[in-house]
């Protein structure tokens, strides 16, 4: 059985896209991955109305859903950057993700994700690192303090997001030196960017073994490059151009198990990143995407 060995999840705000904003059906769609058993763990981001929130962080207990909280959206629609060579602005986006552990709390989230800031090219990426890891300490301290684990996210440095951590051998050697002060500290290493930063699983995998907090499932269209869905867009798995299907999943999942970051008991998250493209229901990838699992799973021998 999946549960054996790995807790499903979700993104919520991205398989229900109109709640991403913080505003809309949040709920609604909560309540529809609750009532579904095969998640044990979910993400959130901020929500702005403070009578949603608590209702929200109410309904995740009673369902007993592992919580992580995404401040990507904020980080990405607020032009935050905790690498800004501008002091103040470097200041202005940890305060930011400070109020957001407020409301991680609140729902009753165990982690707290964040990216990185813009790629600054490669004459000032050696700083940019440098101020980054400052960031993340200040951040992973508070979170420590918060009772939550810091977690960054692997993003593309070339094609869409061009965010400064885009190789997996920089955030290795910069979860190196966060960890010498937040031992808690963890990467995000996301099946669907692996394409747009040039990487293969078992490459990224590896080096990041030692790091690993969280893992993402999704797909990713790298050609043509006029695709409306070009780049980090997390189509469904094997939709036409897709990079990411039930082979690729299947080759994750095995390396997942050959580094031990999945392993009987079941107690490490494989979240979905999905996003129905226009036209498409929520309802109907979610289940698209539990059936491409279930196929990636069978094909290494295991019962779904």
């Amino acid at each position: 059985m999946i549960d054996r060995y790995m807790k499903a999840g979700l993104v919520h705000f991205m398989a229900f896209p109109e709640t991403a904003k913080g505003e809309g059906p949040i709920i609604e769609t909560l309540t529809k991955i609750a009532e579904d058993d095969f998640f044990r763990a979910v993400e959130v981001t901020a929500i702005k109305d403070p009578k949603t929130r608590l209702q929200a962080g109410r309904l995740l207990a009673c369902a007993g859903l592992e919580v992580g909280f995404g401040a990507q959206p904020a980080i990405f629609g607020g032009k935050l950057d905790l690498n800004s060579p501008d002091e103040a602005g470097r200041r202005a986006a940890l305060e930011a993700c400070f109020d957001l552990l407020d409301q991680a709390r609140e729902l009753g989230a165990r982690k707290f994700a964040v990216a990185s800031g813009p790629d600054p090219g490669p004459q000032g990426r050696g700083a940019a690192l440098e101020r980054l890891a400052g960031s993340l300490v200040d951040l992973g301290r508070r979170c420590r303090d918060e009772g939550l684990s810091l977690v960054l996210e692997l993003f593309d440095r070339d094609i869409d997001k061009k965010r400064l951590v885009g190789t997996t051998g920089e955030a290795v050697a910069l979860a190196r030196e966060v960890r010498r002060s937040v031992p808690g500290f963890g990467l995000m290493v996301d099946l669907s960017h692996l394409p747009l930063m040039g990487e293969t699983a078992r490459h990224s995998l590896g080096l990041a073994q030692n790091y690993l907090a969280h893992i993402h499932i999704g797909n990713c269209i790298l050609k043509p490059a006029g695709h409306p869905l070009y780049g980090d867009w997390h189509p469904r798995f094997g939709c036409p151009e897709g990079e990411c299907g039930a082979g690729e999943l299947r080759e994750f999942l095995q390396v997942l198990l050959d580094i031990g970051y999945l392993a009987p008991g079941g107690e490490r998250t494989v979240a979905f990143e999905v996003r129905p493209a226009e036209g498409e229901s929520s309802g109907v990838i979610l289940a698209q995407a539990k059936r491409t699992l279930k196929e990636a799973w069978a094909g290494l021998g295991f019962p779904a």
